[in-house]
C-alpha cells in the first residue's frame, strides 16, 4: 500500500509502483492498448502521462468528449496535453445525444444532466476501446471516491484505476514530479458541468483541508470525535462522514445474491489467479 504520511510520501517511487500496476493489470486483460477521456483537468493529464510511460504512446489513446457548455479552455489544454503525449485521439461532440436524450425531460435538474453526460461519455470510451482493441482505464482518485464525487456507471467505471488510492493533493505532487505544466496544477478542479461550476464548492471545503480529514479517518481508523479534537470543525466532519457512508455503493460492484457453494462476486477466483493455463 502507498504510504498516506504526506512528510513521506515519495513521488519517484509512487510513480514507479502506478506504472508497474498499469502494465500489469494490462497483461491481465490480453490486450496493449489503453484509451482514456481527456478532460483538460489534473487526474487525467496525469493518468495520460502514466500510461504512455506505462504501455508507450503507440498504445495509447486519448479522447476529447465537449457538451455544448464546456470550457474551451479545458478543451484546448485537452488538445495539448494529447499533442504533447503524441497520442492517437478522437473528439468526440456528446452535445446530440444528451440533448435528444432530455427533449424526453425538459424539466430535468442539473444532476441528471451531468450524470448522463458523464455515462455518455464512458459509453463513447467503451464503443472506441472495441473498435482499438484497448482497454478503459481510469482517472478518479481517492478523495473522489471516497466522497462519492463521480457518476457510477459513468467517470467511475473502468477495467483499472491507478488513481484510487491517491488523495488530490498528492495528484498534485505526482504531477509536478512528472512536469505537467502549472496551469493544468492549477486549474480549480472541476467536472465543467456548467459555467462557474468548481469541485471544491460543490463540497464547501478545499481537497487540501478534507485530505488531511480523510487521511485521519480512512488512513488512521480515527473516530469522528477523535477528528473533533483534532481541531476539525464539527460541520465538515459530520458532511465528510455522511458522504463517505452515502456513497459506498459507489465503491464496489453490484451485490449478488448468494445461491449456491462458489458465488461469483468479488471472492471469485478467476484461472488467471489460479495460475491455471488451461
Amino acid at each position: 500500500m502507498i504510504q498516506k504520511d504526506k512528510n513521506s510520501f515519495n513521488p519517484e517511487k509512487t510513480v514507479r509502483r502506478l506504472i508497474d500496476f498499469i502494465r500489469d493489470e494490462l497483461n491481465k486483460t490480453g490486450v496493449s492498448r489503453l484509451v482514456l477521456g481527456v478532460s483538460g483537468g489534473l487526474d487525467s493529464a496525469l493518468v495520460l502521462r502514466l500510461a504512455v510511460q506505462s504501455a508507450g504512446e503507440d498504445n495509447v489513446i486519448g479522447v476529447i468528449m465537449p457538451y455544448k457548455t464546456s470550457n474551451a479552455e479545458n478543451i484546448a489544454d485537452a488538445g495539448e496535453l494529447i499533442s504533447e503525449a503524441g497520442v492517437k485521439s478522437y473528439q468526440v461532440d456528446i452535445t446530440s445525444a444528451v440533448d435528444s436524450y432530455f427533449e424526453l425531460f425538459p424539466d430535468a435538474d442539473t444532476v441528471r444532466r451531468g450524470n448522463k453526460m458523464a455515462r455518455e461519455r464512458m459509453s463513447v470510451l467503451y464503443d472506441i476501446s472495441a473498435a482499438e482493441n484497448a482497454v478503459v482505464i481510469g482517472t478518479s482518485n481517492k478523495s473522489e471516491m471516497l466522497l462519492g464525487y463521480g457518476t457510477i456507471y459513468g467517470d467511475l467505471a473502468c477495467a483499472f484505476n491507478p488513481l484510487g488510492d491517491i488523495y488530490k493533493t498528492e495528484v498534485r505532487l505526482l504531477a509536478r514530479y512528472l512536469g505537467i505544466p502549472e496551469k493544468i496544477i492549477t486549474k480549480a478542479p472541476s467536472a465543467d458541468l456548467f459555467a462557474g461550476q468548481s469541485d471544491e464548492s460543490d463540497f464547501g471545503f478545499t481537497y487540501e483541508n478534507v485530505d488531511k480529514l480523510l487521511g485521519l479517518l480512512v488512513d488512521k481508523g480515527m473516530t469522528p470525535a477523535q477528528c473533533l479534537d483534532a481541531g476539525f470543525e464539527r460541520s465538515m466532519v459530520t458532511k465528510t462522514v455522511k458522504m463517505i457512508a452515502n456513497n459506498e455503493f459507489k465503491r464496489f460492484p453490484p451485490a449478488i445474491a448468494s445461491l449456491s457453494d462458489n458465488p461469483l462476486g468479488i471472492q471469485f477466483r478467476h484461472p488467471r489467479e489460479w495460475g491455471d493455463d488451461g
